[in-house]
């Protein structure tokens, strides 16, 4: 089969056209958003969001409501809870968030438990790539475009935001107010990759772009060029492995992002783990050279 039959042979199916653009705005999004997660710190942040949304979606499955509303719903109150711990008692971020995800994780396992005819617990938790609905693909382009927008626009504030709050905060920037869009960007983001690629996987696309591009370059503006590229490559890599070897989208989806970690972790010019080790033994060879050279008597 010729490479342009293996390009175009899936393309044929609505559904495969319809994974690929939501694979794609999913990706772009979550990409952009990671390289912030990263640099503040708050990949965690995204992992607890995106289980604590699970009782909206299985409430908006039960009474037969828009996916995206539940899930958003449930993301905005599970970012409310976590601050609310954190800002009026003694527990720190992380226990906060472990205790607000798990709370709500059980509460939507007990609702998906006594209603089982009414959710497709499959769906929610791993994604349902191949069979998004025409009104789902749209919520999710709507939200994708928002969301990117808002971060283009603010990318600048939030920029200062990851790196130094006590100098936003000194130049007029409202370090509360920016701390909230933030969080309410990675909500909205987290309903978007959901339909992607489910609860248990999303947590890659929010991480996993944004750590490979920061393995790859030292410069942030081209970082957030670097993450969407990356994830938009890995995202259709996947789709078009997922529909040749009959196999999870969401899963292909993640393992390609994965795979691209693994490439920058290993052989990034200034990071990757064998790159440094060649350059530490050419230094070697080259120092043990000079030494032997050094040490040899000149002739006369």
């Amino acid at each position: 089969m010729a490479i342009v039959d293996i390009l175009l042979d899936p393309l044929q199916f609505e559904f495969m056209r319809r994974a690929f653009l939501v694979a794609i705005v999913a990706s772009v999004v979550c990409a952009l958003l990671s390289c912030w997660l990263i640099l503040i710190g708050w990949s965690l942040m995204g992992d607890a969001i995106s289980h604590a949304v699970l009782p909206g979606v299985a409430l908006a499955y039960i009474f037969g409501l828009p996916f995206a509303l539940g899930a958003l719903v449930f993301a905005l109150i599970a970012v409310f809870l976590i601050g609310a711990v954190r800002n009026t008692s003694r527990i720190k971020e992380d226990a906060a968030m472990g205790i607000v995800f798990t709370a709500l994780f059980a509460v939507g396992l007990v609702l998906i438990s006594r209603n089982p005819t009414h959710v497709d617990v499959m769906h929610i938790l791993f994604g349902n790539l191949l069979g998004i609905p025409r009104a789902d693909l749209v919520q999710v382009v709507i939200l994708g475009v928002l969301t990117t927008a808002v971060l283009i626009l603010k990318r600048r504030d939030l920029t200062l935001y990851a790196f130094d709050k006590a100098h936003a905060q000194a130049v007029g920037i409202s370090v509360t107010r920016l701390g909230a869009l933030l969080l309410t960007l990675l909500a909205i983001t987290i309903v978007v990759a959901l339909q992607a690629v489910g609860v248990i996987l999303v947590v890659a696309l929010l991480i996993t772009p944004g750590a490979t591009a920061y393995l790859l370059t030292d410069r942030f503006p081209v970082m957030l060029l670097l993450a969407p590229a990356i994830a938009v490559t890995a995202s259709t890599v996947g789709i078009y492995a997922s529909y040749y070897f009959d196999a999870s989208t969401g899963g292909m989806v993640v393992l390609a992002q994965s795979a691209a970690f693994t490439l920058a972790y290993l052989a990034s010019p200034n990071h990757g783990l064998l790159t440094r080790r060649w350059v530490h033994r050419r230094r070697l060879t080259k120092a043990t050279a000079s030494s032997e050279k050094s040490a040899t008597p000149s002739q006369t």
